[in-house]
């Protein structure tokens, strides 16, 4: 069976550059490293736009044009290519509800839902997913309308510091919708990259199970 690690599939491409040489391989140069970097980018189907940054400062700064949808809103902006997912949706869009934790990948604080799946903003790109629809929590509510999930939370206590909570509401509609509901064990292992085990974990497992057995009958 999977696990719900399987959303980690997507791997850095900075990594993926040095790893095609091995780590530490002392036959590694620069040059080889550019090279191998360009060939990621262009695998992305990313060109840098080294030029405008270039001028003046005499420093190429790679961005790109993006376009998202996000929370149903097109989006149109220019990147820094080094840049997260997360950091592009908190620091360019100000949709700060998706919290940033250990920025590894390890505590599920910034899921999203990207094209209906949940990740984990931190660890992948913004660059890479030009044309993307993304889900934050804010785009849960419809209005003065809570998701049914977002009420179940009030109702069985799912909060404590809140922290956690945006990750865990996201990752728990992709658990709904993904049908790995059925019971409080099912959603405990489907939902095991959200690692907040507060006093409010109870109830967020309650809520989980509740609304995905409401969806499924």
């Amino acid at each position: 069976m999977s696990t719900a690690f399987d959303r980690y599939e997507e791997p850095s491409p900075w990594s993926t550059a040095s790893d095609a040489f091995g780590p530490g391989d002392p036959e590694l140069t620069r040059r080889q490293l550019l090279l191998a970097s360009s060939g990621v980018l262009a695998a992305a189907g990313l060109s840098p736009v080294p030029a405008a940054a270039a001028a003046g400062s005499g420093r190429a700064e790679p961005t790109a044009a993006v376009r998202l949808r996000v929370n149903g809103r097109p989006v149109e902006l220019e990147v820094d290519l080094r840049q997260s997912l997360l950091d592009v949706l908190r620091e360019k869009l100000a949709l700060t509800g998706t919290k940033k934790g250990c920025n590894q990948g390890a505590c599920g604080a910034c899921t999203v839902l990207l094209d209906g799946r949940r990740i984990n903003a931190c660890l992948t790109l913004a660059a890479m997913h030009d044309g993307a629809e993304i889900t934050t929590v804010e785009g849960l509510a419809q209005g003065e309308q809570l998701h049914p999930l977002q009420a179940a939370f009030i109702e069985h206590e799912g909060f404590q510091c809140g922290y956690c909570t945006a990750g865990q509401l996201m990752s728990g509609v992709a658990c709904i919708r993904e049908g790995h509901a059925g019971s409080a064990d099912e959603v405990r292992a489907w939902m095991s990259g959200n690692i907040c085990r507060c006093g409010a974990y109870p109830g967020i497992v309650e809520a989980i199970v509740e609304v995905g057995k409401e969806r499924s009958s």
